[in-house]
């Protein structure tokens, strides 16, 4: 990646695990505690975990086991997620980052559902964007760009005017399926083939585009 990409956009699209927020110690911890319930290798778990709401990893683990199982075992999951919020932290620039979008056009588009969403945002000291697309909001985990697009749409632009900020292979794919560019964030993301990538959000200025919208400055 040059020194010196620039991005513009109209609106932004967020991902929160691994892209704003560090969970990964939570992530591990519940998911190895899991994976070990049922049998499974934990560093064959976590090499899937990341992007998908929860049942939807749980369906590529155990393709044989029946969907309700997964749904009630994801609920299961997802209130152990929301109580454990020892050592989430934010990913290195994201305050900036939050703060420097305050008055621009900006959701979170995320696998978490509302509840544990707004533990992490929240044990991060993040701001929640007003546009929030959680896993309740949708029909279809990442990567389907149902999220993505639901976004753009709550902001009022399409898809080629948006930017989407990810982590993780299954959200890069959800991007790119919405036809839309992505800034991949953190060392998962620089494999997926990303418009441009930065190790955390210390790389990435926001600017105000005098012709309205934002211009990224990345690197």
């Amino acid at each position: 990646m040059s020194p010196s990409t620039t991005v513009p956009a109209r609106a932004l699209l967020l991902d929160m695990d691994g892209t704003l927020v560090n969970s990964d110690v939570v992530v591990e911890r519940c998911w190895r505690r899991w994976a070990a319930e049922h049998g499974l290798e934990g560093d064959a778990v976590m090499k899937v975990v990341h992007g998908r709401q929860g049942y939807a990893t749980m369906a590529v683990l155990l393709p044989e086991r029946p969907m309700a199982e997964n749904l009630a075992d994801n609920k299961r999951l997802l209130a152990e997620e929301t109580a454990d919020v020892d050592g989430v932290v934010p990913i290195a620039g994201a305050p900036a980052f939050m703060t420097a979008l305050r008055d621009l056009p900006h959701a979170l588009v995320t696998s978490a559902d509302d509840a544990l969403a707004r533990a992490r945002m929240g044990a991060a000291r993040l701001p929640l964007p007003d546009v929030m697309i959680t896993a309740e909001s949708v029909s279809a985990s990442k990567p389907d760009p149902e999220g993505f697009l639901k976004g753009a749409a709550e902001l009022g632009f399409g898809p080629e005017d948006c930017v989407v900020f990810e982590d993780s292979e299954v959200g890069i794919a959800a991007a790119k399926a919405a036809g839309m560019r992505v800034v991949g964030v953190g060392p998962r993301a620089a494999a997926h083939a990303p418009t441009a990538h930065v190790d955390s959000l210390e790389q990435v200025r926001v600017e105000t585009a005098p012709e309205g919208g934002l211009v990224l400055h990345i690197g």
